[in-house]
Parts: C-alpha cells; sequence; structure tokens
C-alpha cells in the first residue's frame, strides 16, 4: 500500500527548479510529466510523485527545517549520478555518497536544491 500520493516542495524560481530538476531527477528515471503554468511542475516515473511549486498564499517558499524529500535510488550509480548532477546544477553538498549504517546495505547521498530544500538519493541493493 502506497502511503504518499505525492510530496511538495516550494520554489521562488520556478525555471531555474525545472532546470535544476529535470537533470538532477533524470538520474533516478524521473521525468517531468506536467506543467503547472507558471506555478509548478510534477516529476515521476509514471504517475505524479513529486512537485515543485511556487507557494499558493504568495509568500516567498521557505524550507522546512528537519525535512528531507528522499528519492529510491536503482543503483548505487544512481545514487553518484544524483549527488554529482544536483551540485554541477547549483546544488549544495550536504552529505557525500557512501554507506548509511541504520539499514542494512543503505547507500546514499544528501544535497540541497537551489531553494535550500534538502533531498537525498537512497539505495538498499547490496554492493
Amino acid at each position: 500500500m502506497t502511503i504518499f500520493t505525492h510530496v511538495t516542495v516550494g520554489t521562488n524560481n520556478l525555471q531555474q527548479a525545472r532546470s535544476f530538476y529535470d537533470s538532477v531527477l533524470g538520474t533516478l528515471g524521473q521525468k517531468r510529466i506536467a506543467d503547472l503554468d507558471d506555478n509548478g511542475s510534477i516529476w515521476g516515473e509514471s504517475a505524479p510523485s513529486f512537485f515543485v511549486l511556487k507557494p499558493a498564499n504568495g509568500a516567498p517558499a521557505t524550507v522546512g527545517n528537519g525535512v528531507t524529500v528522499s528519492f529510491e535510488a536503482p543503483s548505487r550509480a544512481a545514487v553518484q549520478a544524483f549527488h554529482e548532477t544536483a551540485l554541477a546544477n547549483g546544488g549544495t553538498c550536504e552529505g557525500q555518497p557512501g554507506p548509511r549504517n541504520w539499514a542494512p546495505d543503505a547507500y546514499a547521498a544528501y544535497a540541497r536544491d537551489l531553494d535550500g530544500n534538502k533531498l537525498a538519493a537512497y539505495c538498499f541493493k547490496p554492493a
């Protein structure tokens, strides 16, 4: 059973966010599924799962302290590509690719997007 239908983060620069996420999520096999005019865009594999939107209330988008959006990666190489692509597209490092000891075979990397939203990519397959 799926628990979430989608996750949304805010942006203050939709055009830059679209470019960033087209590149970064492409490393994980996701693509932009729809644009919501000048309000946002939606990514996923075959169904909508990740939204980037301008805040509906018109206030600036802000980062949630303690919030991380983590994507499933198909391989450890995809985790590495996710991290490298995020940094190459203006993101910042929040954790180098490598093992995470909280779960068997957990391998992850962390980055922040251009608006400061914290992202991760995780693979749980053995090396």
